[in-house]
């Protein structure tokens, strides 16, 4: 995943971002609208962090967000091949 489909997919991904910035406000994430910048604004803004530790902490979001991706995949992969399979033609 990347920025732009953070943005695309931003209200399904609120949650998460929430549960990271809590102190971020729900006018926050209305501006925010997962644009990358936005972000790292928003948290320099409300946690008075440096703009490289904001860019670190949105960039290590990214990533989570690939890795939770990547062990949903892994899920589905498993569930496929756990699946009995039906033999002949019954």
């Amino acid at each position: 995943m990347n920025w732009d489909q953070v943005e695309g997919k931003w209200k399904q991904l609120q949650g998460k971002a929430k549960e990271k910035w809590g102190e971020l406000t729900d006018d926050d994430f209305d501006i925010i609208r997962g644009q990358h910048q936005q972000l790292v604004g928003k948290i320099q803004e409300r946690y008075g962090v440096a703009k490289d530790v904001a860019i670190k902490q949105a960039d290590e979001f990214l990533a989570s967000l690939n890795a939770d991706a990547a062990a949903e995949s892994d899920e589905d992969d498993t569930a496929e091949i756990a699946r009995p399979q039906k033999v002949g033609g019954r």
